[in-house]
């Protein structure tokens, strides 16, 4: 019999990417979703065929339990939050509630549907848990690169929040001997990622201006840096985590720093452009409290997991671009269409 997985943020960048991958390894695949009216599930529903879809809720512990009951899944990928750390700072109660304590509520799904107690830990065929941590964690780092071991010092809510459900999902492990690991994932874009996020913005402004559609692109701190990889050599790291003899967790990330400088550098050079031509600088666009320099050792999942990322940087940007070159010129609205 297939083994069965349950995905939350299935409409994402990364269930897109894992729910093909899972498809692949003949799993049978179920999404999460709050409601079928939402056009990324109609896309889903078009472009993931063998995805089947439940209903359910981040904010409603009653639906996830529902959910779990219903689907009887092998493994559970939490990938589901409010992503957008710009947001976080709008919306922080929000992200708390999502992004935090939608972990809690997962989780707690899942020890019910297993009846596990503190005094009776699972046994057997236990279903295994993803957490889609994030090195936005580490914040104001403490050392660079940054490990496992690295302490947290999250500069933002949805850094707070995810630090929160990190916690939650090792707690859960060390209390209830649950099989639950969490992938301190650093930045991972594709032609998927949402609009907001400055990757996906620069890839359709390089696209915009080559087409003749705008004549600028705006942007806030060139000089800041991301170890940035490809979403979807990211979700293969997921799957091995949650597949490996024990339950730990991992950073994933390429190793490799670049600055957002870079970023519209090489995406420029891809359409024959000089990016000093048509990049303006805005200081509103600046993050309240930034980062400092977040780069992975993904030494431990190279060593035990085998994984190891396959697109590199610039191959990545170029793929973006081409992307968002192909959807435009068709005419389709990259607000609505990620470029599945």
């Amino acid at each position: 019999m297939a083994r069965r997985a349950l995905l939350t943020g299935i409409t994402g960048q990364d269930g897109s990417y894992l729910a093909e991958h899972l498809l692949r390894e003949g799993y049978e695949v179920w999404g999460l979703v709050r409601g079928q009216a939402n056009p990324r599930v109609a896309r889903v529903r078009k472009l993931l065929k063998d995805v089947r879809l439940i209903r359910g809720d981040l904010l409603d512990q009653g639906s996830l339990i529902a959910a779990v009951e219903k689907v009887q899944p092998d493994e559970v990928y939490n990938l589901g939050a409010i992503s957008y750390v710009p947001m976080s700072w709008e919306q922080a109660e929000l992200t708390a509630e999502v992004t935090g304590m939608g972990v809690l509520r997962m989780l707690e799904a899942i020890r019910v549907c297993s009846g596990i107690t503190a005094s009776r830990t699972p046994t057997g065929g236990q279903i295994r848990f993803y957490q889609a941590s994030s090195s936005e964690m580490f914040g104001q780092v403490r050392e660079t690169p940054q490990t496992e071991l690295t302490p947290f010092h999250p500069r933002s809510p949805y850094g707070v929040a995810k630090a929160f459900g990190h916690f939650l999902t090792q707690n859960y492990r060390e209390s209830y001997g649950m099989f639950a690991v969490s992938g301190i994932l650093f930045n991972h874009e594709s032609p998927r990622r949402g609009v907001e996020f400055v990757t996906r913005k620069v890839s359709l402004g390089v696209a915009r201006i080559k087409l003749g559609m705008a004549k600028e692109l705006r942007l806030g701190n060139l000089d800041a840096r991301r170890d940035w990889g490809f979403a979807g050599d990211f979700v293969r790291a997921m799957h091995l985590m949650v597949t490996a003899p024990k339950p730990e967790d991992y950073v994933i990330g390429t190793g490799r720093m670049h600055s957002v400088r870079d970023l519209v550098e090489v995406a420029f050079a891809t359409v024959g452009l000089n990016w000093r031509d048509y990049v303006v600088t805005d200081p509103s666009l600046y993050r309240p409290a930034e980062v400092d320099l977040l780069c992975a050792d993904p030494k431990k999942a190279k060593t035990q997991l085998g994984w190891e990322p396959k697109v590199s940087f610039e191959e990545l940007v170029q793929m973006m671009v081409e992307s968002d070159l192909r959807l435009l010129s068709s005419g389709r609205d990259p607000e609505h269409d990620l470029a599945w």
